[in-house]
């Protein structure tokens, strides 16, 4: 748009502003009530969507006999003579509105012609089909339930601005039917990983999201502070810690679906809050997680789309089991042809990586190179679903070691469509063990390494007591959504993501 359309369209609006705030006055200024405290019982107001499907068969021209009250926002409106149609919008649908004088009286059906595109109305009538075909509620009464002082964006030209969208997502959602399609789906996937955990015998817990040390991942954390007690507290970057300890404590199944929050970059993948699954299972090891999150996976899926195909990036990928298996190491030869092996100098990997254009921390160890190398290399080749076996012990300080493979732990992760859905592994109890591995890490962060995991005596004082051999997962819900939606953006399946904040106001 050229600065001169930019100017006459704020000219225009600021004008449309003006009018509004002059029928607002009227309102007021004749006793009447523009934002109303109530309208009728939530349980007797009908949506669009119920509607349509309990009508269905009423034959044009015709009604039903039925009278109902509908309520939601006004988004068109159409006026023929002494008729006029309108459209209503609530959270499941529209549904159009007929008025007619002779119905509704000569000063209602005038005042409805002062009504603005936005504003909430509430309306009852029968039920009825036009003669064109289309479901109606032939309007006998109405009233203005909430006035919009704002005009709509236009449908086809005025919310096309992505970020516009993030910013005022209560725009989006009134706009654009996918929007609320994603939201929808979002809403469901979560219940349905739920009812899946809960069928199998799972407890949901909630643990804490202000930690005295984030642990459970390799990640830089928000900090704040408590006046209370004094204290520096953490966002948790991870529930994990706290999941054990109920299996400490005698649990055998637990999960919690809630909030993580990493300080970290913001991009198409990655938002600084997110969502996350984690769910610990006392008795088993990796190989049972791996089952478990691909009948997770799947049947989530399934139950949102009907078919345990999606279409991602342009590419159909089918969810069907079973899902391919390799191992990190294997992986780097097959897709990115290169050989590597984890008793190999730090240097000689270095030299390596710097060949093929890949960044190392500097510091960093065989098991994190080769990491590297995986993530630049090969994470983004691999479309279909896959379990990535093998991850190098450096960077898997909570994971159990891989017998008969030293330097490596008993850990997975599952890619899709080029991405990380899920992370597991069989879960570390040595006591001795881990407070070797917290060690190792706490020389790291003090070398500057400030992803590194802290030493958490409170954790090890619980694995003192004993914990069962467990298997342990993760589950970025932000990116399964993406991949059951079809979006390439994570911003598009969070409702409110975070951006940088703006100047004004639009």
């Amino acid at each position: 748009m050229s600065e001169e359309q930019t100017g006459s369209h704020d000219e225009h609006e600021s004008e449309l502003l003006k009018v509004r705030r002059e029928k607002l006055r009227s309102i007021l200024d004749g006793g009447g009530e523009p934002y109303k405290a109530f309208y009728a019982d939530s349980d007797s107001i009908e949506l669009a969507g119920d509607l349509h499907l309990k009508h269905e068969g009423i034959e044009p021209g015709g009604g039903s006999g039925v009278k109902v009250a509908v309520a939601g926002r006004l988004m068109g409106r159409r006026i023929h003579g002494k008729a006029a149609f309108a459209d209503l919008q609530d959270s499941s649908g529209r549904i159009q509105l007929m008025l007619k004088e002779d119905v509704l009286g000569a000063e209602p059906f005038q005042r409805f012609d002062e009504l603005d595109i936005g504003d909430w109305i509430g309306a009852t009538g029968e039920v009825v089909r036009s003669r064109r075909g289309e479901l109606s509620v032939l309007v006998e009464s109405y009233e203005l339930l909430s006035k919009s002082l704002r005009p709509l964006p236009e449908k086809w030209h005025g919310l096309k601005d992505r970020e516009q969208r993030y910013r005022q997502r209560y725009l989006d959602l009134m706009m654009n039917e996918e929007a609320r399609r994603v939201l929808e789906v979002r809403s469901k996937v979560m219940s349905g990983i739920r009812r899946f955990l809960d069928d199998r015998g799972f407890t949901e817990v909630e643990t804490p999201m202000l930690q005295v040390l984030p642990g459970g991942a390799t990640a830089r954390p928000f900090v704040t502070h408590h006046n209370a007690l004094d204290i520096d507290l953490f966002l948790r970057i991870a529930p994990e810690l706290y999941l054990k300890r109920l299996l400490v404590g005698g649990y055998d199944r637990v999960y919690e679906l809630n909030r993580n929050f990493r300080n970290e970059g913001i991009s198409t993948r990655h938002n600084p809050e997110f969502t996350m699954l984690e769910a610990y299972v006392a008795f088993v090891d990796y190989r049972y997680m791996m089952r478990l999150l691909q009948e997770l996976i799947t049947s989530v899926v399934v139950s949102v789309n009907g078919s345990p195909e999606i279409e991602y990036a342009g590419r159909r990928i089918s969810l069907e089991p079973p899902w391919r298996e390799i191992t990190m190491v294997d992986s780097l030869a097959e897709y990115a042809g290169v050989e590597v092996d984890i008793s190999w100098e730090a240097s000689r990997l270095a030299a390596l990586a710097a060949e093929r254009e890949v960044e190392v921390p500097e510091g960093a160890g065989p098991g994190w190179i080769i990491a590297e190398l995986f993530e630049k290399l090969v994470e983004h080749q691999l479309i279909e679903p896959t379990f990535v076996l093998d991850y190098p012990e450096e960077i898997s300080p909570l994971a159990r070691r891989r017998a008969g493979a030293p330097g490596f732990t008993e850990r997975f992760e599952i890619l899709i469509a080029g991405q990380e859905i899920a992370n597991a592994f069989s879960e570390l109890t040595d006591p001795a063990d881990q407070r070797d591995r917290f060690e190792a890490q706490a020389r790291r962060k003090a070398e500057g390494d400030e992803e590194a995991h802290p030493v958490d005596e409170e954790f090890l004082l619980a694995l003192e007591y004993g914990m069962p051999p467990a298997g342990g997962l993760g589950v970025g819900i932000d990116r399964l959504v993406m991949l059951a939606t079809g979006c390439e953006n994570i911003r598009d399946v969070i409702i409110f993501p975070h951006l940088r904040p703006r100047q004004g106001r639009s």
